[in-house]
């Protein structure tokens, strides 16, 4: 449906109907974000790999390029990759069903007609028995409709989230799209150290995991699911990093959320929310909920740290 817009504030994105869709995206995601990655100053905790929603998509945001400024978006709308750089140079290229690696090597031929050289490491992080984007050959699916129904669902995501964050006075990321799993998420901290994490995420360097968690946070958010894993559809998220004792079993609303023994997560299905009468009321009421537990049994300084 490239010419029709779907206007459904929160749609239904039942994870079968797309999973194949999903899985190429996500790939052309990690391209975009390994590009913000080569060219960004680094910042605490890897905030300066993340992208951003945009009206019409995904965008890295501006990124130092020499002495010019380059920016990407995946544009969601028009389903174009778009270029623009400080000195008026633009370049695009179609989201189209095709193999990855033919997407790569015209991502490739775009960043070079714009005089971004960039290095990029070929195999994607955080994915299960990824393959190179030069070799991938069996990712190759794009549903117009079912891309413009995900990138909606993050922009209400994005809404309630931005007000959950405006409720903290200390440290917090902001709320930012993490390529490695395709997830939404805002991130507070208490600002103490935390334990060092043990590592052994797929394909990711354990420095990385580690600098993102050196520091005790609540964090929570929205992926779509993974077929065949703990959470098989969309759904919101929150976990502590450590996680105190006692959370698993704290007193969490609304009344859909569960906590996951094999994420060590929080999970509310994002069809308990979109079919609420009020998703607002009950998306923040999680954000609010999981953050409390988590701040009371870990012992944070919430006078100081909260309006």
């Amino acid at each position: 449906m490239s010419g029709t817009i779907a206007r459904d504030a929160w749609p239904a994105l039942p994870l079968a109907d797309w999973q194949a869709t999903y899985a190429t995206v996500h790939l052309w995601t990690q391209l975009l974000g390994k590009t913000r990655l080569a060219l960004s100053a680094p910042q605490n905790h890897y905030w300066h790999t993340a992208l951003y929603l945009t009206p019409r998509g995904l965008s890295t945001s501006a990124m130092p390029c020499g002495a010019r400024a380059l920016d990407l978006e995946l544009d969601f709308l028009a389903h174009r990759l778009r270029a623009r750089t400080s000195h008026g140079e633009t370049g695009e290229m179609p989201l189209t069903a095709a193999p990855v690696r033919d997407f790569y090597r015209e991502y490739r031929a775009l960043l070079s007609s714009l005089g971004a050289e960039v290095r990029l490491w070929t195999m994607p992080v955080e994915i299960e028995g990824a393959v190179p984007f030069d070799a991938d050959d069996v990712h190759d699916a794009y549903d117009a409709d079912a891309v413009q129904r995900c990138w909606r669902v993050l922009l209400q995501s994005e809404r309630v989230l931005q007000r959950f964050r405006g409720e903290f006075l200390g440290k917090c990321s902001p709320v930012h799209f993490w390529w490695g799993s395709f997830d939404l998420a805002c991130t507070r901290f208490s600002g103490r150290r935390a334990p060092v994490h043990p590592g052994g995420v797929p394909n990711l360097a354990d420095h990385v995991t580690r600098e993102s968690y050196s520091h005790e946070c609540i964090s929570a958010g929205w992926w779509p699911g993974t077929i065949g894993g703990a959470i098989t559809e969309p759904a919101y998220y929150a976990y502590a990093y450590p996680e105190p004792a006692g959370y698993d079993t704290a007193s969490v609303r609304p009344a859909a959320a569960r906590y996951d023994v094999q994420m060590h997560e929080w999970i509310l299905p994002y069809e308990a929310v979109r079919t609420a009468a009020d998703p607002d009321a009950e998306l923040y009421a999680f954000l609010e909920s999981t953050y409390e537990a988590a701040a009371d049994l870990g012992g944070w300084d919430r006078a100081a740290l909260e309006r």
